[in-house]
């Protein structure tokens, strides 16, 4: 339990580091920096998810903590998962949203799409 542990507490910091990081640079405007800003706050939820797991596993007996450890892994891989898919759908609904009102050149008066 001691590898799984410090495994665990390693994984939590690497994905702190790359949370704060994405929230501490400003997008640009692109599709990718904007991503990668929208999976900020589900990394530092699977780094809290993966810190409890690492503490979980260094603190209590094996038998426990292997239960515990695999379902905070679990919740943390979810959590990023789920994140993915959330932030993917919410750039390309932006980025079909800017393509129509380029369309429209922005003045739905004249054009006959929805600017929306």
């Amino acid at each position: 339990m001691l590898i799984a542990g410090v495994l665990c507490v390693c994984a939590a910091v690497s994905s702190t580091v790359f949370g704060t990081w994405s929230l501490a640079h400003t997008p640009n405007g692109g599709a990718t920096q904007l991503a990668l800003r929208a999976m900020a706050p589900t990394q530092l939820a699977a780094a809290v998810m993966l810190a409890t797991g690492g503490v979980v596993a260094l603190a209590s007996p094996p038998h426990t903590a292997l239960m515990l450890l695999m379902v905070c892994v679990a919740g943390a891989i979810g959590t990023l998962a789920a994140g993915s898919w959330q932030s993917a759908r919410y750039v390309l609904h932006r980025e079909a949203s800017d393509a129509k009102a380029a369309d429209c050149g922005g003045n739905c008066a004249v054009c006959t799409l929805s600017c929306h």
